[in-house]
């Protein structure tokens, strides 16, 4: 775990004893001292220090010199002056200057720890809130896994099984299935739960930014790092990191990513310190990482490190049920976020996003329920609301694999629509405005029907 670094610098050497027997009582924080402001200069050149303490006046190198070599090193460093001759112009000053705080000689012990504590704990808020901010937003989030067949209750077994046991975990399954979601869950499930959550898209991140992303940079660690920033693993102490899309981590991460996992300790771009960290890796891909590591694009260390225990979710399309289940689910969810009361679906269009094959899985799904969701005027979600592309495709599966009226009524329907396109283009040569017209029809649903049922106008203006 990180503990901030706190550096004391004063000529006097009770004055130092009296600030580290202060401060010592703080949970969580490292204490140096140093009396000689000359050796204290050349510490801060080399050493990270979170905040710096020093008198203003020293003999050899003033507290002001020492505020600007902290400065240039890490622009984030916190400086808190201390000084025997307060007045309102050397408070003035000292802020110019860029000190954080300071306080006058001699201060009761309480007020000092007070001070420091307040200054520690901002610096951390602060850096929590850029790391949150650096975070690639999900494009979907389902709030929780949904479904009642019986593959999605061997999922929901392996959970619970795995989240008490703290050890590693590899969830695998195609895109959009919900890997975040079982990876959220193990984490609530777990002993890490009161801990931070930390989402990680290794591909969505560029490679020469996710290495600082993930372990952190010193301050100079390369051309615009102007400030010390720690990474998601170390912002993760005491909870789980998400590295979803592992498969897609550069081979020379992968070996990085290795050693931290084998000694649970990270070193910062630029660093030569060693951090530990107590953190749980669940790991996520869509990828068939042993042919990875066959073919030589996934490290085979990395991946017996990662997969201690492993999740394979199904895809949608072998969810026998869940479909239903879910398109209730969504429209119970996002229906009442436009105007008007709950909707439902009639059956003829859940059976034709029954019989769908979902190649997006459960987050197309998802977008499809939406879509209707926005489109529709009607209280009932009917086929007129789903998309044309899906409806299609349903329609396209053999019949014999397919039984029941609404597909008989599909069938007739389908029959009509190309008979009747093919007379309206033969009446209009060709024409698809003129026979949108005499549709009455929006030109672009014209086009669509066409697609549909593969009609070309060139073939009727002849």
């Amino acid at each position: 775990m990180y503990k901030p670094h706190v550096l004391i610098v004063d000529d006097e050497e009770g004055m130092l004893e009296v600030c580290r027997d202060t401060l010592w009582r703080l949970p969580g924080v490292q204490i140096s001292t140093e009396g000689d402001p000359l050796r204290a200069l050349e510490r801060l050149s080399h050493e990270t220090v979170d905040l710096l303490i020093c008198d203003i006046r020293m003999p050899k190198l003033d507290g002001v010199e020492l505020l600007r070599a902290a400065r240039e090193k890490d622009a984030d460093t916190l400086i808190l002056l201390m000084t025997a001759y307060p007045t309102v112009e050397s408070a003035v000053e000292a802020m110019k200057l860029g000190a954080s705080d300071y306080i006058t000689k001699p201060f009761v012990p309480d007020d000092l720890r007070a001070t420091v504590g307040r200054l520690l704990e901002s610096k951390q808020l602060r850096a929590e809130k850029t790391l949150l901010q650096r975070q690639v937003e999900r494009p979907y989030s389902l709030g929780e896994m949904v479904g009642e067949s019986s593959a999605m209750r061997s999922v929901w077994e392996a959970v619970l099984q795995i989240a008490g046991a703290d050890i590693d975990v590899l969830v695998s399954g195609e895109t959009g299935t919900g890997k975040e979601l079982v990876a959220r869950s193990v984490h609530r499930q777990s002993s890490r739960s009161q801990g931070p959550f930390v989402p990680v898209d290794c591909a969505a991140i560029p490679e020469d930014l996710l290495e600082s992303e993930l372990f952190g940079r010193e301050a100079g660690a390369f051309t615009g790092a102007a400030r010390r920033s720690l990474g998601l693993l170390e912002f993760a102490d005491g909870g789980t990191v998400f590295l979803d899309e592992i498969g897609e981590l550069p081979m020379r991460l992968q070996a990085k990513l290795l050693r931290t996992l084998q000694e649970r300790k990270i070193r910062r771009v630029g660093g030569t310190r060693e951090t530990p960290i107590n953190v749980r890796i669940v790991a996520a891909t869509n990828r068939n990482l042993d042919l990875e590591v066959k073919e030589g694009r996934f490290r085979d260390d990395l991946y017996y490190r990662i997969n201690v225990a492993s999740i394979v979710l199904p895809p949608l399309r072998e969810r026998e049920g869940d479909v239903a289940v879910l398109a209730k689910h969504f429209i119970e969810r996002f229906g009442t976020e436009g105007a008007g009361a709950s909707r439902n679906m009639d059956p003829d269009a859940l059976e034709i996003l029954a019989s769908y094959r979902w190649p997006g899985n459960v987050r197309q799904l998802q977008n499809v329920i939406k879509r209707a969701l926005v489109i529709s005027k009607d209280p009932t979600l009917s086929v007129n609301d789903l998309p044309d592309e899906l409806v299609a495709l349903t329609d396209s599966i053999p019949t014999g694999e397919r039984e029941g009226f609404f597909e008989t009524r599909r069938r007739t329907t389908d029959a009509f629509e190309r008979e009747y396109l093919s007379k309206l283009l033969t009446v209009c040569r060709g024409e698809v405005v003129q026979a949108a017209k005499k549709a009455r029809v929006p030109r672009g649903t014209f086009y669509r029907l066409l697609k549909k049922h593969g009609l070309t106008p060139e073939d009727f203006r002849s």
